[in-house]
């Protein structure tokens, strides 16, 4: 991958970094190693760890800031928290990194020169990487759901360098969303006249360590949460935000296999119906041309399912007055 822009004009800038997590234990310290003389302050939020996570973010020369954990604890809290700690200190760039990741040699001056010399640019973010795709399917499937083109982007992940200016003009990221906080800001940022950019560079590298099935399914479920939460609040907006994705959740997930269920009650011929799905997988694999397609395809079907569950619990919450807490899955 290319280098963008020239380390020279990222110097002009000072660059300051938030990391977050909660029970990393080794990673984090790769993490904070991994940021260590490239940029001026490096703010660690941590989320209730029990596994010496803040003893170690000290020692490695990290300020530490503690979550009240009496509080429902979300990434976007987490991320507002280090923000709030950098108040005052006067840099142009912030650089949000998750602790089970890494930052890739040179990603911070390549994206930091970039917006330099792009002002219109809120955040710049690069390819992210699976660090183990071998060690599971759902590792894989990590990876090449990061694997974007480079080139003016709707959203960006947690992963991130940011423009401190354009932070503080949306007031940062939502505090109560339990997932999808990125795209949900980035969305107000590019309503306030800002853009993102994914560059053609290499950002981190990521441990997701997904290798059960149940795992997995949590993750397509809090999905389809964050696509439910996000389509009620923007999806009236002209960007229809999320409202595709949660459609197709509740339709390939839930309408439609209530609807083969009733037809069923009428005649067992009906049950036929579901050949629908492996159709459904042959149709996308076909569709794509990249390594690893049919995995995707039946996992992409597969994942409807869940992304149905996460998709009716939040109407079923929303309803009832509730939020719920975090859903991790690991």
């Amino acid at each position: 991958m290319r280098t963008v822009g020239t380390a020279r004009a990222a110097d002009r800038s000072r660059i300051d970094a938030v990391v977050i997590g909660r029970n990393e234990g080794a990673r984090l310290i790769a993490c904070l190693a991994s940021l260590d003389g490239r940029v001026g302050r490096i703010v660690y939020v941590d989320s209730g760890s029990t596994d010496g996570s803040v003893a170690a973010a000290q020692a490695a020369g990290a300020e530490v800031v503690a979550l009240d954990m009496s509080y429902p604890f979300t990434a976007a809290r987490a991320r507002n928290a280090g923000l709030a700690r950098l108040d005052g200190g006067g840099a142009d760039f912030v650089q949000f990194v998750d602790g089970d990741c890494t930052v890739s040699p040179g990603w911070i001056e390549t994206a930091a020169a970039y917006l330099a010399g792009h002002p219109g640019v809120a955040a710049a973010c690069g390819r992210r990487r699976e660090e183990h795709p071998e060690h599971s399917v759902y590792n894989r499937l990590c990876d090449r759901e990061w694997d974007t083109p480079a080139g003016e982007a709707l959203a960006c992940g947690g992963d991130a360098l940011m423009r401190r200016a354009a932070l503080d003009a949306v007031d940062g990221f939502r505090d109560d969303l339990i997932a999808g906080e990125e795209p949900e800001m980035c969305l107000r940022l590019r309503r306030a006249g800002w853009t993102i950019r994914r560059l053609d560079a290499e950002m981190t590298l990521h441990d997701a360590r997904i290798l059960r099935f149940g795992q997995w399914w949590r993750r397509s479920r809090r999905a389809g949460h964050a696509f439910a939460e996000g389509a009620h609040l923007h999806g009236k907006g002209p960007e229809r935000h999320w409202v595709a994705e949660g459609r197709r959740a509740l339709v390939w997930g839930a309408a439609l296999p209530l609807a083969i269920l009733l037809a069923m009650l009428a005649t067992p011929w009906a049950g036929l119906l579901a050949l629908i799905y492996p159709a459904q997988v042959l149709r996308l694999a076909l569709r794509d041309h990249g390594p690893g397609r049919w995995e995707a395809a039946l996992f992409t079907v597969l994942g409807k399912f869940a992304e149905a569950q996460g998709a009716v619990e939040f109407h079923l919450r929303r309803l009832r007055g509730q939020r719920r807490g975090i859903m991790e899955y690991r």
